[in-house]
Formats: structure tokens, sequence, C-alpha cells
């Protein structure tokens, strides 16, 4: 296999987890990055820096070179957005440009990174194999995934590309520059600015484990399949406990009803579109998406990738730690 590797959104918060394990593992990585970019994350890394634009054939396209293995891990990664096409544009037209030139290619190889996002929400665990279809997403951000995990499926089952699809759960950790959306939670308990919580559940998860679910699947992936890569299925509630324990903060109690919510949530991305500076917290989307706990089986990832992440209370603890030394003055 090619020591050379080509990282979509390689200065993004899995995206540099990702290229730091590549660097550990002696590849060579060419990391694509948009102009104006933040790429902090990257200033101190051994890599070769390209500027180009997922939604631009032609700077995509010279970007790539020589490359052979591909990690498609750029997402326009909201749940809310004023312009909603502009997620549309990256994660679909991006990932369908991407397919498009690599599929001349010969001998290439794709590790796709998707989510959980597209993998249906049941009464119990969910796996892979769980059923599906559009009219369950909620949101752009799913709905976008969804279809650019079609694409790719559709291009692997006509034989264009010979690609592995990851579907990583909730990532957090050291590096969550933006934040993410569960790390601007975790930030807001320790800024003291979550008073109350709702009742749900989520599937949290180490980045660095997720990083390497990438490599195990480039290493012993089946070409066509996809795997979960998750952690540990949490309550909220106790996901909010542990950020309070390891920030020696008191825990938050007050459990708010979910309905009382909505109007409110409608209020807030009102406000939102019309300052431009305010990023609202409470969303419709974000409400309709906690009616359901998002637990998840990483079993499948486990017995064919040799996948093992770790105690989430590192997780929790590391990305407590950095966001305390970065965000917290």
């Amino acid at each position: 296999m090619s020591k050379k590797i080509f990282i979509t959104g390689a200065n993004g918060f899995l995206g540099t987890a990702i290229t730091k394990l590549a660097l550990k593992k002696k590849f060579k990585v060419r990391a694509l990055v948009r102009k104006n970019s933040d790429i902090s994350n990257l200033k101190k890394l051994n890599v070769e820096i390209v500027y180009g634009d997922l939604r631009d054939y032609k700077s995509l396209e010279s970007a790539i070179g020589d490359c052979r293995v591909f990690f498609h891990v750029a997402a326009d990664y909201r749940l809310w957005v004023r312009k909603k096409f502009e997620i549309y544009e990256s994660n679909l037209q991006g990932t369908q440009n991407l397919i498009d030139i690599i599929k001349k290619i010969k001998n290439h190889r794709i590790v796709f990174t998707s989510s959980v996002a597209t993998i249906g929400i049941g009464d119990c665990v969910s796996n892979e194999d769980t059923f599906v279809d559009f009219s369950q997403m909620i949101g752009d951000y799913k709905k976008s995934k969804y279809l650019s995990e079609k694409i790719v499926k559709q291009n692997i089952n006509s034989g264009s590309i010979n690609c592995i699809i990851v579907n990583p759960s909730t990532p957090i950790g050291p590096g969550d520059l933006k934040p993410t959306p569960t790390g601007n939670v975790i930030l807001q308990v320790l800024l003291k600015k979550m008073p109350a919580y709702v009742e749900t559940g989520l599937n949290i998860v180490h980045v660095d484990d997720v990083a390497r679910g990438h490599f195990q699947a480039l290493e012993k992936g089946k070409i066509g399949e996809r795997y979960i890569l998750g952690g540990e299925n949490l309550e909220f509630k106790k996901f909010l406990d542990l950020i309070c324990t390891y920030a020696n903060l008191r825990k938050i109690n007050f459990r708010m009803p979910k309905k009382p919510l909505y109007p409110f949530a409608y209020l807030n991305e009102s406000f939102a579109m019309i300052d431009k500076s305010y990023t609202p917290m409470l969303t419709v989307n974000g409400l309709k998406m906690s009616e359901h706990k998002m637990f998840f089986s990483s079993e499948k990832a486990k017995k064919y990738l040799g996948y093992r992440p770790r105690n989430i209370n590192n997780a929790i603890k590391d990305s407590v730690d950095w966001f305390k030394k970065y965000f917290i003055k």
C-alpha cells in the first residue's frame, strides 16, 4: 500500500487526529484545506498543505496529484445554518467531485468518513443494518450525509471506486477548535452556561479512537462495507455529570420537558436569522433529534477491524482538560 495519503478536512477536529496518527504510521500526508481556513492544528506537523475546495473540481484535481490512498474526512458539521445550500455544496457536491476524480486513478483505496447520522434509530441499540430511509433524516446535516453516503455506495456497487465506509458516532477530545456541537456542550458546561438539560442519549467516543478506526478500516476493511466507530452509550444526564465531575463543578439537575421548549427554539432561530453574530444553542431540529436516544453498537468494527475504543471516562477527561486549557481563562 502507498505510504502517501491524501486527507480532506485535515485541519478539522477529526481530520487533525487522523493526520497525527498518519504521521506516526510513517505516511507522507497531503492535507487539503480551503484558503483562509484555520490551520492552527497543522502548523507544527510535517505535512504537505495544498489549498483547494471540494466544491471546486479543478482545484481538487490539481491538489490530488499522484496520491492513491484517500481519507475523505471533510464535512460541514453544523446542526443549524442560515444558508442550507452550503451544507449540501460541501457534503454532497464535494463528495461527488472527489469521487469523479479518484475513480480515474488506478489501484486507489478510499476510506469515506460518513456518520451514524445515516443509520436508523430504533427502540434499542442500532447497528449498520438498522433500517432507515431519507424521510427519517432530521435536519440538513443528516440529509446531506445520507445522500453523500448513497452516492458513495452507488459508485462502489458500479465498481467505480474501492471504498470502505466508516460511521463515527460522537467524537470528543483534544483539538476541537470550532468547536463541534458536542464540544460546545462541554464548553457551555465549563462556562456554567447550561442550567438545565433535556432527556436523551448519545454514543460518545474519543476522537483518537475514531482516528485509529480509520486506519484499521484502511488495512482490514472490506470494500463496500461500513463500520460504526463508536464508544459508549450514555444518557445525556450521565454525560453532563461526568463533565461536571472532572471539572469539579456542581452537577446540572434541572431536567426540562421538551414540548414547552419548541416555541423558544423557533424564536431562537428567528433571532439568529436577524443577528448574524448569533448561533442558536436551542434549535428545532436539535429538539427533534433529542426525542430518540442515539445509541449504537460498534461490534462489527470490533469483530472485523480489531477496533477497541478506550473507556469513555478518559475521553471526557481529555476533552475537559483541553477546553479548560484553551478556552477557559
